[in-house]
């Protein structure tokens, strides 16, 4: 199965009266321009802008309530925005509408350090709610790279470095406040750590993608600063030894709070992007948490798989500028990977697999990329799974695109095959809606009832995981 196009519906313009009625409601907040317009319309990665016919700057949970009546009474699209960061095209509004830009709603509102959670509007961004926690000893773990707003990593249930030890924004999430098609307000659970009281709205909604509702609110799971915090890096002659190091580690129980796997052509990426200087062969960057003597425990065990299964030396670091500095070229490989070819677009691929399967997994990957004429490299979360290829594609180049194409088919049946998902942590957004039906059948049909009983008239965020 090749990746298929998204074809919108004709776009049908404004009515006149609409766009009064939203301009008088919010003012300056509201904005037709097309600069505006097409800020929101675009993609980190290879799919074409789709510009929305309006943005509202939404600041407060009321004016979301009262954008989607509005909305909804004229027949309009609403589509929730964040940072922009979504890798498949989440956040484009294929058919239109308004985009609901949720940047202004950036309040924290309650921080509970004695239950180790907080509440925060939607669009509060990860690096500033970490900076603001600094002093309470307390942590946000869910890191996706990019500094994305929380109500967006709800949304596409993200993930990132370190999921392995902390889990993904399913597990971080504790309650949201959500406004539905209807314009009412919920908030899907309470601050209890557990609960069996009725349908678990709040695991509906995360992961949603913003087709059942906009998120205006957020209660997140803290966690306390590790006493000790310890970076290494580890060259390996083989991608074999570094994937079964992975396996390995895993298997004996070591809890490795971040496992990163980037291989020769990333690293080679990433020295030339970041002013590194590491050996250009597939590496592994961790990061080790706990208490000294079991962080040192950590090193050891690891250290002592890595060179059997052919690692290098295996440098580590405890200090806070070292390792900010090795996950701050992690985090920028996206753009490292682009920079080996000016003008390049990217096409970021996205499967997990089980654990057991990864060795497999990548190394028939690589071997598919051997052949390919569009730059590529590999990197990804191996501690749970989950991998990325990135294709630096000229964006004058239709036959790339074909080319990519099949390749990206090709790994995610490689990955259905193992088991596993065609999204880890990207979501479905419009790339990836055939894989979805191949991934999960009918049970694709159960969503379809529940997006049809909430929101009936196909306006919240329409095109996006599947079309109805």
């Amino acid at each position: 199965m090749a990746e298929q196009a998204i074809v919108a519906p004709s776009r049908v313009p404004l009515d006149p009266g609409f766009a009064a009625a939203l301009a008088q409601r919010f003012g300056a907040e509201c904005s037709f321009a097309e600069a505006i317009c097409r800020q929101h319309g675009q993609s980190e990665t290879h799919f074409p802008p789709t510009l929305p016919d309006a943005v509202v700057f939404a600041r407060s949970t009321a004016d979301v309530v009262d954008l989607v009546p509005l909305c909804v009474a004229h027949r309009v699209p609403v589509v929730p925005y964040g940072a922009g960061t979504s890798i498949e095209g989440n956040a484009l509004p294929v058919r239109g509408g308004v985009s609901v830009d949720l940047s202004k709603m950036d309040r924290i509102l309650a921080i509970n350090a004695a239950d180790f959670d907080c509440a925060v509007e939607a669009g509060v961004r990860r690096e500033e709610l970490n900076a603001y926690l600094r002093d309470t000893g307390l942590f946000f773990p869910i890191d996706p790279g990019a500094n994305a707003t929380i109500g967006g990593m709800a949304a596409t249930r993200a993930s990132g470095t370190n999921a392995v030890r902390y889990g993904t924004m399913r597990e971080a999430v504790l309650a949201l406040t959500v406004v539905t098609a209807n314009g009412e307000v919920i908030r899907t659970a309470r601050r209890a750590r557990k609960s069996a009281a009725g349908y678990d709205l709040t695991r509906l909604f995360v992961g949603a993608e913003g087709t059942l509702g906009v998120i205006t609110e957020v209660t997140l799971r803290l966690h306390p600063i590790p006493e000790t915090i310890s970076a290494a890096v580890c060259g390996f002659a083989s991608l074999q030894g570094a994937v079964d190091t992975v396996v390995q580690a895993i298997q004996s129980g070591v809890p490795l709070a971040r496992i990163e796997i980037l291989d020769d052509q990333q690293i080679a990426a990433v020295n030339a992007w970041s002013k590194l200087d590491l050996l250009e062969v597939t590496t592994l960057f961790f990061e080790f948490h706990g208490s000294p003597a079991g962080v040192e425990e950590q090193i050891a065990t690891v250290a002592a798989l890595a060179a059997a299964n052919g690692g290098g030396d295996f440098a580590f670091s405890n200090r806070p500028e070292e390792r900010a500095r090795l996950w701050k070229a992690r985090h920028e490989a996206y753009y490292a990977a682009l920079n080996q070819r000016p003008g390049a677009i990217g096409w970021s691929t996205d499967v997990c697999v089980p654990i057991s399967r990864l060795p497999a997994c990548i190394l028939e990957t690589k071997r598919d990329l051997e052949s390919c004429s569009v730059p590529a490299t590999i990197l990804g979360h191996v501690g749970d799974g989950n991998f990325h290829v990135i294709f630096a594609l000229d964006p004058a180049a239709p036959d790339e695109f074909a080319e990519v194409s099949a390749i990206n088919a090709r790994l995610i049946e490689r990955a259905l095959a193992m088991d596993g998902t065609c999204t880890g942590e990207h979501g479905i957004g419009i790339g990836k809606q055939p894989w979805l039906e191949a991934e999960l059948g009918d049970a694709v049909d159960v969503m379809r009832l529940v997006k049809r009983a909430l929101d009936p008239h196909d306006l919240m965020n329409p095109g996006k995981i599947f079309t109805l």
